[in-house]
């Protein structure tokens, strides 16, 4: 980091760290009382805190990373402040650890966006430095700050995961990847995309090789084939590969680390006959294919201003118009999916305190054809979601979608928290956007999350079958 720019991001850190602790403070005050799942997480922690560490709560369905991290960083500033009382592992002091995973959360993005884009590294600094402020304060992530929810430590620790396998600390990133897992099983997707990277890397030279002795090529060696000769050609070189000895053994030299956290989980998933530890009538797996729309949808509405413009739309346009059969054949296998596999879980339906709720009430339940009417609209978004992806390698970008299928199909529930870490890993890998983009893109973020945030503390109600003041949130 530059003299320079150094001092630019140490201020930017220092703002930001004070802008969250005055909203910090505010929500607080408004709602001193655990909300929805710190119901569960509070308390836990809490007994953690009190060393009765062989006490769960049988409703919590993630590992205790959470609370173990919480008691490592209160314990010794409760010593050395001599403090005691209520406010020892209080609601407020248990929700200000996320302040800190955010700070961590700035700093980490600056570094991957650093490393990522390496080459345009003596002309971007403003734009680095911005990319990385607008990411921090993405909605969905930042809401979640200011309680005590996983969702603010699962996403440091993923990403200071991806940020040790750029770098080549393969070890440390298992080390990480398993922190990651302690705070949500799911996180084994995101460690395995980490190793993936690395085989992606062997392939992509043994298919520039191969692809480098056939003279009538004449597609360049990085581009994904859109074809059905394409796709078996692609098929049968990573079968071929994954098959091979010699290529099997170079892999595994650099990713053995991974493959031992990968073993290590499968060795949990046998024992605890499943990956949801506690209640799990409520976090049942399904092939529900829709919620792969629902992420590209998403993430064309957040990336709207860095990724969409006028000559993206005319190179669908003209994509369209050069291969109609190709999309004619996506539209009706998404028809398909959004027929076939369609899940809504109870708690969607349900809890009129999440947005989601009023996404589905008001928009997919209008009609029962208003689901297939959307699907032009998701063959787009995911259109505009794969092109982003087009100075990325081949194996690279299969390595990606593939982790990215696990990550989102198998969710019954429609929940945008499970979209933040595809989302900031999409983000991440798109072309620097421009200056003027970044700050479209950082205002349309500060507005969602006012308007989020001023929901959440002005606009209450209450059920009629109880007295607790309820609010809206992600």
């Amino acid at each position: 980091m530059e003299k320079f720019e150094g001092y630019i991001f140490t201020a930017l850190c220092s703002t930001n760290f004070l802008i969250s602790c005055l909203l910090f403070s505010r929500v607080t005050r408004e709602q001193r009382e655990p909300y929805m799942d710190e119901v569960f997480h509070v308390p836990q922690a809490q007994k953690y805190c009190s060393g009765k560490f062989n006490e769960w709560d049988p409703m919590i369905t993630t590992l205790p990373g959470l609370y173990l991290v919480s008691v490592g960083v209160i314990k010794p500033v409760v010593w050395l402040a001599d403090l005691t009382g209520a406010v020892v592992c209080s609601t407020a002091m248990l929700r200000f650890i996320n302040l800190l995973f955010n700070c961590g959360n700035l700093y980490l993005l600056y570094l991957l966006i650093c490393k990522l884009h390496l080459r345009e590294k003596t002309r971007t600094t403003s734009r680095r430095v911005l990319s990385a402020l607008s990411l921090s304060t993405f909605p969905v992530l930042y809401f979640f700050n200011f309680l005590y929810y996983t969702d603010a430590g699962s996403t440091f620790f993923i990403l200071f995961t991806y940020l040790m396998t750029l770098y080549g600390c393969h070890k440390a990133s298992a080390f990480l990847g398993v922190c990651s897992v302690l705070f949500r099983q799911t996180n084994i997707i995101w460690v395995a995309f980490c190793a993936g990277t690395l085989v992606a890397a062997k392939m992509d030279e043994a298919w520039k090789v191969e692809h480098s002795k056939k003279r009538d090529e004449k597609s360049p060696p990085s581009q994904v084939p859109l074809s059905i000769s394409g796709a078996k050609k692609v098929l049968l070189f990573t079968l071929e590969f994954l098959t091979s000895p010699s290529h099997v053994k170079v892999v595994l030299l650099v990713a053995w680390p991974y493959a031992a956290v990968g073993v290590g989980f499968l060795v949990f998933v046998v024992l605890n006959d499943g990956i949801v530890v506690g209640d799990r009538t409520s976090h049942e797996a399904c092939l529900n294919f829709p919620q792969l729309f629902y992420f590209f949808s998403f993430a064309l509405f957040f990336s709207l201003p860095v990724s969409l413009c006028y000559h993206r739309v005319l190179r669908f346009l003209q994509a369209l118009k050069k291969q109609p059969l190709f999309f004619l054949f996506l539209t009706c296998a998404a028809l398909l999916l959004v027929w076939k596999f369609t899940f809504v879980h109870k708690y969607l339906l349900a809890d009129n305190r999440h947005f989601p709720f009023y996404v589905w009430k008001r928009l997919f339940q209008r009609h029962e054809l208003v689901r297939f009417l959307l699907v032009p609209a998701y063959v787009f978004a995911g259109w505009n979601f794969l092109d982003s992806f087009k100075s990325r390698s081949l194996f690279w970008s299969l390595a990606f979608l593939a982790c990215l299928l696990a990550a989102t199909v198998p969710q019954k529930l429609l929940e945008f928290r499970y979209f933040i870490v595809p989302y900031l890993m999409y983000r991440l890998h798109m072309p620097l956007p421009s200056l003027t983009r970044l700050i479209v893109e950082f205002l349309l973020y500060t507005a969602v999350n006012a308007a989020t945030l001023f929901i959440f503390i002005s606009k209450t109600f209450h059920w009629p079958d109880s007295t607790a003041t309820q609010r809206f949130m992600w």
